[in-house]
């Protein structure tokens, strides 16, 4: 598993965390009074930042992770504080990304770093993806064949290693196994090795929900519009992943969503387990599920090792770092308890190779200041909880996440196997839109699950068609 192989090259993140400076630095201002000499210092002060940027450039880094806004902006601060170089970071909302890149690469002021979402979003955007095969970052690549490549040229970087599957809370399921009358032999969450008892544990649990001091197992399905990633991507990933296996191929034109009873297997579950009622779902984002994970109102979400940043900076949280551990998700496929987590990157980092000169290399300073600089690896370790896939991160390095962890552990256990992310390989954002629209319709009693189906197949093939003209 490439993946694997990643961690055993010496990814992971760095070392003890430094004591670092927020973002936002002091600016200067004019005096509405018509103090002469300070408009002149003013305008003496605006000339020599202007002529400055021309000779170091900056940087505008358009982030595509809405749950990690003011990080991004602490580490562009903190950035800029040590180099003197501007940085300025924009966060796209929600399932906007794609939209935003489109805007922002029309103005002006473009964005001089941006993401694409693999080998598909590369095709989108590949008029504006710098050459890196002589940076320092692709240099540092532990494994180079997980750059895109077209030709000789390698446009896009990946910069994270990243997991997902069902967070829980593990004081709450210590709680319920403690119970005298419960449903299941078994006496930890890490014994839970298949759908089957999953389904079990959960049904129970929600028996015991009064007993338990929570609202329901699972925080609630969110559906608010642009808040559906969490169906439409990254457990769409899982029937998908089998279905490639199954046919031995890495991407496929026309899928026969051979595992959507696996899907809806574990979709059920989410929503008639929930604090909050199927009918409902539409009005709610993934920053209110994590809440409700947060302040010990349900006992699992189904996110990544990036939902830590979205639990320890609540107020109000109520969760202990050491209860924060993961379960792969479960559907009931043949074998899957040997299943580990979802595991692999859609963070790929390309150039703007529209900006000038001085900011596409005051963007590669900055790349290289964030993986090979304490404090920028400081920054990987801590509040951005990433596992970069670079040679400058030693092997005794780990990030400090415990979802990170808990992924590691997972990653490192020979006996398991990885759920690659093939959601990179998805046809279009339409695709998915569509996708969470129709699982939307379903949860609210609208559509049956045969016309899910059916959809899902048809707009693959259309959306599949179109890239291909």
């Amino acid at each position: 598993m490439k993946a694997k192989k990643l961690i055993a090259a010496g990814i992971a993140a760095s070392m003890s965390l430094l004591t670092l400076a927020g973002c936002g630095t002091a600016g200067n201002t004019g005096n509405s009074g018509g103090d002469t000499a300070k408009e002149d210092t003013v305008k003496e002060d605006t000339a020599k930042k202007d002529t400055d940027e021309e000779d170091t450039g900056s940087v505008y880094f358009l982030n595509f992770k809405s749950e990690l806004s003011a990080e991004w902006e602490e580490v562009a601060g903190s950035f800029t504080k040590e180099t003197g170089i501007n940085m300025k970071v924009v966060t796209a909302g929600s399932g906007t990304y794609e939209q935003t890149l489109k805007s922002e690469l029309s103005k002006k002021e473009m964005p001089t770093l941006f993401n694409v979402n693999g080998p598909i979003g590369y095709q989108t955007w590949k008029d504006y993806c710098a050459d890196l095969k002589d940076s320092q970052i692709y240099e540092w690549l532990t494994d180079k064949d997980m750059a895109i490549t077209d030709g000789d040229g390698v446009y896009a970087i990946p910069y994270a290693v990243e997991g997902y599957g069902i967070i829980y809370n593990d004081a709450i399921m210590k709680k319920y196994f403690a119970l005298p009358d419960k449903a299941v032999d078994i006496s930890d969450a890490k014994e839970i090795k298949n759908f089957d008892t999953l389904k079990t544990v959960v049904e129970d649990m929600t028996k015991h929900k009064d007993d338990l001091g929570i609202q329901g197992v699972f925080g609630s399905t969110s559906f608010a519009p642009g808040e559906d990633w969490r169906w439409q991507t990254h457990l769409m990933n899982l029937p998908i992943y089998y279905e490639y296996k199954d046919d031995d191929v890495d991407n496929l034109d026309e899928i026969k969503f051979t595992y959507n009873k696996n899907f809806k297997n574990i979709f059920d579950l989410y929503l008639n387990n929930s604090c909050t009622e199927p009918t409902m779902v539409g009005a709610k984002n993934v920053e209110e599920s994590m809440a409700e994970f947060a302040m010990g109102d349900v006992a699992m979400i189904q996110n990544g090792n990036w939902g830590w940043a979205m639990i320890y900076d609540l107020d109000g949280n109520v969760v202990k770092e050491d209860d924060i551990k993961f379960l792969p998700i479960y559907t009931g496929v043949e074998g899957e308890e040997k299943q580990g987590l979802c595991v692999g990157t859609e963070n790929y980092i390309c150039v703007n190779s529209k900006a000038n000169e001085a900011d596409q290399k005051a963007s590669q300073k900055f790349l290289e200041w964030l993986f090979n600089s304490d404090s920028g690896k400081a920054y990987c370790n801590g509040i951005l909880g990433m596992i970069p896939p670079f040679t400058t991160f030693g092997e005794d390095e780990r990030p400090d996440n415990p979802l990170v962890q808990d992924m590691l552990t997972y990653m490192n256990d020979d006996s398991l196997y990885t759920v690659n992310w093939d959601f990179a390989t998805f046809p279009s954002q339409e695709f998915k839109n569509q996708l969470g629209s129709y699982l939307l319709e379903y949860a609210q009693g609208s559509m049956e699950w045969d016309d899910v189906v059916k959809k899902t197949i048809d707009c693959w093939a259309s959306e599949k068609a179109l890239i291909a003209q």
